[in-house]
């Protein structure tokens, strides 16, 4: 079933109105799933919507009003949801943070946003609400959903989920129409929440968006790619990331199909077994991850299983694609195909929880051309998609039956794209933000008066009208010899080993390209204790010869590739070093959805940089770490520095 065309004559323009619209439709279908205690409990449509009043009635007795913000943190659980849309309800404008932020970096939103009300899923986040308390002279009231733990707490601003709900209760039957007058008066072009970036470039901006941003966004794409109410979704990733608004809220609530939320990040690929979700998103890295720990299995398993598993990954990356686009496979193919099927690519499907997924999207990084093909090998129907947060997520994807491992695919119906001078990418399309809450200049400087928004990203279109990404448009420079340099290009290609978990490389304005790696430890101490490697921990395999070894076979293989391709034969790498800790989002070096904070890292270890060009083959670091609880320690090591051959560049006949 797709997404119903027939809607009632009142226009269906916010959340709060859909929620109420699939209460009436399918109001006995299941909308919200969670697993508690290893049992998954369900609430329909209808409950709800039930859940949805009852919260908004409460916050609106506690006192919330129109234009008031409210954040939410936690996992995803379905009663974070239903705070948003509760609080949409009554006017008020939700802002999801991180639920991985530390309090000072959580109070930076809070304070910035001016939030009056919190929702926290559980004791740990409400002792980081507590603290930024001191220094939020706007926050009032916390809610929690989980009391474990919570029982002693003497604050009078904290209150629990259940008496919020139950206030609400009370407050509805003195106010009847208080709630269904509510969610009427809504307008699509009310804000709908602000949803802050995750700040790969410096300080992360609060993205405001309206609900004709969000609900026209969520019907474009998935009507393009036929979504319906009969979907399955797991959601185990940010609520506060923009892609979780819109897959989680946006095209569950326009589509009225079912999320199921996980008991923990540790469950997540367990729980995606039992729920069998036909539609899946996921970032690079993680689908990066899951390859990892099927190749490590593969390599553990009996020589007669890997002999199987090998001949027919071979038929798969030869014909795979080919089945999945129902394009015409010689007939031995073919029949060696659904061999496999039975033999491979089904039981690995069903031990991944990807036996019923229909459609996969993948988007943030570039994702490796031999890990994108190896899943569409397997029947997945992975595809690449490209969007922001000031686009409320779709720009392109890749259209069935044209896709293409390099490309990010078409323009979403709707979309506008176009490609400047200078090589930016500029679209234009009903996703458009608003604005950047209390910051006209950046506003003004990312979207123009007719509604182009600059991406700060460089790429070009195809002949097939497709888009393909190179780099960040600042980050793209030249070496000192004048050739191209796209670090982030570079560092994708790096990062499509199994071996290689982030790179940061530099080179602009540089006699040569050198780099930062981290290693992926799961991978390289599975490839390690297979070898009888001994170590202590990730600093100590990081340095063994035989894995430094390891990774100069990479770096040289990455190398072979910049060679073939004209622009960027002179941007190959000369010098890497592995550095001693995994890069961090709570050190400062990652954001919270993944992404390298380039300058930074530059800043912090200006050393090591220098160390990479000049004539040392080792060096020494010491830096300040964050752990777990927000304490700050010192690591230090001695690193030692490769030197990689370069490949002479492949010359054109002609």
């Amino acid at each position: 079933m797709t997404v119903p065309a027939d809607v009632p004559a009142a226009p269906l323009d916010t959340l709060p109105k859909w929620l109420l619209e699939n209460a009436r439709r399918r109001g006995d279908r299941p909308a919200f799933r969670e697993k508690d205690y290893g049992i998954w409990q369900q609430r329909t449509w209808a409950e709800a919507a039930d859940e949805v009043r009852d919260f908004a009635c409460g916050l609106a007795a506690l006192g919330l009003k129109p234009g008031d913000k409210i954040t939410t943190v936690g996992d995803n659980r379905p009663r974070l949801y239903w705070a948003v849309v509760a609080a949409q309800a009554v006017g008020g404008i939700p802002v999801p943070v991180y639920q991985d932020s530390v309090a000072a970096e959580m109070g930076k939103v809070l304070i910035h946003a001016g939030v009056r009300f919190a929702v926290a899923e559980n004791q740990e986040q409400v002792d980081k609400l507590i603290d930024i308390k001191a220094t939020c002279p706007s926050l009032e009231l916390i809610v929690y959903s989980d009391p474990r733990g919570l029982k002693h707490y003497p604050q009078a601003y904290l209150k629990s989920y259940d008496e919020v709900q139950e206030m609400g209760r009370a407050f509805a039957k003195a106010n009847p129409t208080f709630f269904a007058d509510g969610v009427a008066k809504g307008r699509g072009g009310d804000i709908a929440l602000i949803a802050y970036t995750s700040g790969t470039t410096g300080q992360s901006k609060g993205v405001v968006l309206t609900f004709a941003n969000l609900i026209e966004t969520a019907l474009s794409a998935a009507r393009m790619d036929k979504l319906g109410d009969d979907e399955e979704m797991l959601s185990y990733l940010p609520m506060a990331w923009i892609g979780d608004i819109i897959f989680s809220l946006g095209q569950s609530y326009v589509c009225g199909f079912c999320i199921s939320c996980p008991e923990s990040a540790a469950t997540v690929l367990t729980d995606m077994r039992e729920i069998g979700p036909t539609y899946f998103f996921a970032p690079p890295r993680i689908f990066e991850s899951i390859l990892t720990t099927v190749m490590i299995r593969i390599e553990d398993a009996s020589a007669i299983k890997r002999a199987i598993f090998h001949y027919f990954m071979d038929v798969a990356r030869r014909v795979g694609a080919d089945v999945l686009d129902r394009k015409p496979v010689p007939l031995w193919d073919r029949l060696n195909y659904a061999l496999g099927e039975i033999l491979v690519y089904g039981p690995l499907r069903n031990v991944l929880g990807f036996s019923r997924i229909r459609l996969a999207y993948t988007a943030g990084e570039a994702i490796g051309p031999d890990i994108f093909r190896f899943y569409r090998s397997l029947g997945v129907n992975i595809k690449q998609l490209y969007g922001s947060t000031e686009a409320s997520v779709f720009v392109t994807v890749q259209p069935d039956g044209r896709i293409k491992p390099e490309s990010v695919g078409v323009p979403v119906p709707g979309v506008e794209l176009r490609i400047a001078e200078s090589g930016e990418v500029l679209f234009r399309s009903p996703g458009v933000f608003h604005s950047y809450y209390k910051n006209e200049d950046a506003t003004r400087a990312t979207k123009t008066p007719d509604g182009w928004v600059l991406t700060g990203d460089a790429g070009f279109l195809d002949d097939d009208g497709q888009l393909h990404i190179i780099d960040r448009a600042k980050d793209v420079g030249r070496m000192k010899a004048g050739g191209l340099f796209a670090p982030k290009y570079i560092e994708n290609k790096l990062k499509f080993f199994p071996y290689i978990k982030e790179a940061v490389t530099f080179g602009d304005g540089r006699d040569y390209v050198a780099a930062f790696i981290n290693i992926d430890l799961a991978a390289v101490g599975n490839w390690a204790e297979r070898r009888g490697l001994a170590y202590s921990g990730y600093a100590d395999l990081a340095q063994q010869p035989a894995v430094l070894e390891l990774l100069d076979d990479c770096v040289r293989k990455v190398n072979a590739d910049l060679a073939a391709e004209t622009r960027l034969a002179g941007s190959q790498i000369r010098r890497y070093l592995v550095l001693h800790k995994e890069l961090d989002a709570d050190d400062g070096e990652l954001t919270r959805t993944r992404k390298v904070r380039r300058g930074f890292i530059a800043e912090k270890y200006a050393p090591l940089v220098d160390a990479l060009y000049s004539n040392r083959d080792r060096c020494s670091v010491e830096a300040e770490v964050t752990f777990e609880d927000g304490r700050k320690g010192k690591i230090s090591a001695e690193l030692t520095i490769r030197d990689v051959p370069t490949v002479e560049p492949l010359r054109k006949a002609g």
